[in-house]
């Protein structure tokens, strides 16, 4: 067990669950768009271990953006297996990785064939002290939930076929992340967009109730990339959250550190629901959007300077669980 802990410890992207038996999850969210933003969709592979041996599962989970139609696949915990060195993961005849995602699913209420490449990739940095998105959070290893960033921003290449209509990805953009742990938090705020007028800029951030020994605090990670530079706000960077509102059909989202404050306002947009891991099985608990706007502002705090202002389209938008337990005193 030591030894696969400090194996995937500065590798998040690959698996993390061999020689896990029950109370796992482990999924990686892959979200494509076409160039003209007509088709987004999200795909999902995972896998869940429950309480119960007989629980265990592997699933692929597709979201389509534009509708907000959700679709679960399950497969046998036996159809799933994934490489001890690099992220590479395997559903019956599916395929996933940092490079490409191969879909043969043929369902019932659904179909699904084709291949799409991903090309200049943009890895959340790992480094000795701060091992990917969680920084020295990494190190802990009884966090609930953990996150990995496998790409901020890509371009695609290649096709899909889904019920009989091919759709042309090639020029579209991609972005790839991941969750892994016991089960995903009692609330949390997830906001994501890489598609902005200036070409490989992205946002990810992410605030959660974060289980602490016998208490628990305001957890949150942000990342904004523009211009070959990552701009890092997170709990463990020192970093402070200054506003977190819901205002009717927007969350306001203010962080700052003693260089920069980056403003982020994003407007809820059409919502699926999608099973997420609760401890005790897979539910179908959590709303999230594809087509959500993200405002965003970074300054530079000493010169008022704008650094960058611009609306994200496609944003992804999770708000779920107990959300007054994070927001500002007040702020429903």
């Amino acid at each position: 067990m030591i030894n696969s802990y400090l194996r995937t410890l500065y590798k998040p992207d690959v698996f993390h669950g061999h020689g896990k038996s029950r109370k796992f999850f482990e999924g990686w969210f892959f979200k494509v768009v076409d160039p003209d933003g007509e088709h987004v969709y999200s795909f999902i592979p995972g896998t869940f271990l429950g309480q119960k041996r007989g629980d265990a599962h592997a699933f692929i989970q597709i979201m389509n953006g534009k509708t907000g139609e959700t679709f679960y696949h399950r497969y046998t915990k036996n159809e799933f297996s994934a490489s001890r060195q690099t992220f590479d993961v395997q559903i019956a005849t599916n395929r996933f990785n940092s490079e490409k995602i191969i879909l043969d699913i043929a369902r019932e209420d659904q179909i699904i064939h084709g291949t799409l490449k991903f090309l200049h990739t943009i890895p959340w940095p790992v480094t000795f002290l701060s091992p990917g998105i969680m920084g020295w959070y990494s190190y802990v290893p009884f966090m609930e939930c953990n996150h990995g960033v496998v790409s901020l921003y890509h371009d695609l290449e290649g096709e899909l076929t889904i019920d009989s209509k091919k759709i042309d990805f090639t020029g579209g953009r991609g972005y790839i992340e991941k969750d892994w742990g016991k089960s995903f938090p009692e609330a949390w705020i997830w906001i994501q967009s890489n598609h902005f007028e200036t070409p490989r800029t992205s946002i990810v951030a992410s605030v959660a109730k974060i289980p602490w020994l016998f208490s628990s605090f305001r957890g949150f990670i942000v990342g904004f990339y523009h211009n070959d530079t990552l701009y890092r706000f997170a709990t463990y960077t020192g970093a402070k959250i200054t506003q977190l509102k819901l205002i009717e059909e927007y969350v306001s989202l203010i962080v700052e550190d003693k260089k920069h404050r980056l403003t982020i306002k994003t407007k809820r947009g059409k919502t699926g629901m999608l099973y997420s891991p609760h401890r005790v099985d897979m539910m179908e608990r959590t709303a999230e959007s594809l087509d959500a706007k993200t405002e965003v502002q970074l300054t530079e705090i000493s010169s008022g300077k704008i650094i960058f202002e611009g609306t994200g389209k496609h944003s992804g938008l999770d708000i779920n669980g107990e959300i007054q337990e994070i927001l500002d005193e007040g702020a429903l």
